[in-house]
């Protein structure tokens, strides 16, 4: 059974979650490309939910537009907001403090089975 570690991380700076979740992102990946070789002995991999709040930070993911950003950089120094390009999809995002941010890390095909088996009960009439 895949067991999911919880993090509270607290109020973290964005670009250092990203390198924790880049990290942990990682060390799935190769648990999982290293348990593919049957002659290797398995490798437990480890599901992450990390939990945090951000300093003041607007996120541009790769389908949104600068334009959508109403703050240059001069505005954005001025109210001590950060500013990040990432590769994740969406828009113009904003994450400050007192609002609750859960970055899942899992690798879904452990949690197929599992789900798979509430679909099929869930269709029993």
């Amino acid at each position: 059974m895949e067991q999911v570690v919880f993090k509270d991380l607290g109020r973290i700076a964005y670009e250092e979650a990203w390198e924790l979740q880049g990290r942990l992102h990682r060390e799935l990946v190769e648990a999982k490309l290293w348990n593919r070789n049957p002659a290797n002995p398995p490798r437990p991999r480890k599901h992450y939910l990390l939990f945090c709040e951000h300093p003041p930070v607007y996120t541009l993911g790769k389908s949104g537009k600068m334009d959508h950003l109403l703050l240059d950089e001069e505005g954005l120094r001025e109210k001590g907001i950060s500013f990040y390009k990432i590769n994740r999809g969406g828009d113009i995002t904003y994450h400050g403090p007192g609002q609750l941010v859960a970055y899942p890390i899992f690798d879904l095909d452990g949690f197929l089975p599992m789900y798979t088996g509430m679909c099929a009960r869930w269709k029993k009439p």
